[in-house]
């Protein structure tokens, strides 16, 4: 009895309610920048937008406050949907490999992929140094596809990349690349 189940976080990461925050609130402020350069009243208490002119100052304050508060929506939308979260499952005992991920609503939401153990390959680990280094473990099937199993902002540790695939290698009784 071998069931192996790794979650992965999908949007709903702190950088992100940060980010969201952040861009939403900046276009908030600027939308009200804007309009207190037209309306020539001072719509945000902690400032003095007397000398702002509505244009073209104003009206471009207004566009990007605009661009940015649908951005902070879209960015907490796909927070509250947790875009790209989901599950890895390997069950030895029916010979199974499961990986569900969530997408935006609609029709195709749920991203679920099944594989059979025989038609896979080998887990393959790639490796990136650079200013952001990446390190990502991928289910690498016999016609060549390569499925990423780590999540897409978790930036593993060299040995626990390795640690994770080694059991995942075992586990499934495959061998590792990259390595």
């Amino acid at each position: 009895m071998s069931i192996r189940i790794d979650y992965i976080v999908g949007s709903r990461r702190l950088s992100n309610y940060w980010w969201a925050t952040v861009i939403l609130f900046g276009g908030l402020g600027f939308i009200l920048a804007g309009l207190s350069s037209y309306l020539k009243v001072d719509l945000l208490p902690f400032t003095k937008l007397n000398d702002l002119l509505f244009i073209p100052q104003g009206i471009i304050m207004i566009f990007y406050g605009i661009v940015a508060f649908v951005l902070g929506i879209f960015l907490w939308l796909t927070i509250f949907w947790n875009i790209g979260g989901g599950y890895n499952k390997f069950d030895t005992e029916e010979n199974l490999i499961i990986i569900f991920r969530l997408g935006f609503p609609g029709k195709n939401r749920n991203i679920y992929i099944k594989y059979l153990m025989h038609e896979i390959q080998a887990i393959k680990v790639k490796f990136q140094d650079s200013f952001r280094s990446k390190n990502e473990i991928y289910l690498q099937t016999k016609d060549k596809r390569e499925i990423p199993l780590t999540s897409v902002d978790k930036s593993l540790l060299l040995s626990e990349l390795e640690k994770q695939a080694t059991e995942i290698a075992k586990l499934l009784g495959v061998i590792l690349e990259g390595v």
